[in-house]
């Protein structure tokens, strides 16, 4: 079984899409700690100025000794602000009668308490609208120990993985000789960003999905893994 894992972001890019439709289970990694000016809770989406951030703002209180899915939103009216930020984005993309209603119901219509249940509600979203399916499970359910590499190896033993996909940054920290000695053989991804038709000017990579969904549409799963099928190592 290929499993592969990431803490929870919001409004996720393209490339954690492409790990897990090459995986065959996805873990929510949700114990790890919260991190400021990281993608957990902030994206970005390209506007007619520019790329610009969508930040939600989280209780500061102790956050950064605490895990991810411990993390509270205030919530202050920032989803509606998204919300409109969104459709003024993409209102006049080919796309946008097909997900706004979607996003209008994660944003402006329901109220969250953690972080992380935002954060899983706009992946399910994405998975739904480029029809990825795979199960997936999350870390707090389990009991996973060590540090970096050795947690990483721990899910895995737990989760009964023959097969690991880190994201690029794993060939940092992965001791490859402790996963081939447990029989996992780790692979690292190796992402290549498509370019796709783009509102708003020259094309700006690494936004969040839903500015490939909104321009490409039914297409999106396609080209999000356009030159991607087999990239990792």
């Amino acid at each position: 079984m290929i499993l592969t894992a990431h803490q929870p972001v919001y409004l996720p890019w393209l490339g954690l899409f492409h790990k897990i439709a090459l995986s065959e289970r996805f873990c929510i990694f949700d114990i790890a700690q919260y991190q400021t000016k990281d993608f957990n809770n902030r994206n970005k989406i390209k506007t007619n100025t520019g790329p610009i951030w969508l930040s939600v703002p989280v209780e500061s209180k102790d956050h950064l000794e605490k895990k991810l899915c411990d993390i509270k939103i205030i919530n202050n009216g920032w989803n509606r602000k998204h919300f409109k930020s969104i459709d003024l984005a993409y209102r006049k993309a080919p796309f946008y009668a097909d997900y706004i209603g979607d996003i209008e119901t994660i944003l402006a219509s329901t109220t969250y308490t953690y972080l992380a249940d935002l954060d899983f509600a706009t992946l399910e979203f994405g998975l739904k609208s480029l029809g990825i399916k795979v199960p997936i499970v999350t870390a707090s359910e389990f009991a996973f120990q060590g540090y970096k590499s050795d947690l990483v190896l721990d899910m895995c033993k737990k989760l009964d993985a023959s097969d690991y996909i880190f994201g690029a940054q794993g060939k940092d920290y992965a001791n490859v000789d402790s996963f081939l000695d447990c029989g996992i053989k780790p692979h690292f991804q190796e992402y290549i960003h498509p370019i796709y038709p783009q509102l708003h000017g020259a094309f700006e990579p690494y936004m969040s999905v839903i500015d490939l969904l909104f321009n490409v549409g039914p297409d999106s799963l396609d080209v999000l893994m356009s030159e991607n099928i087999c990239a990792f190592t």
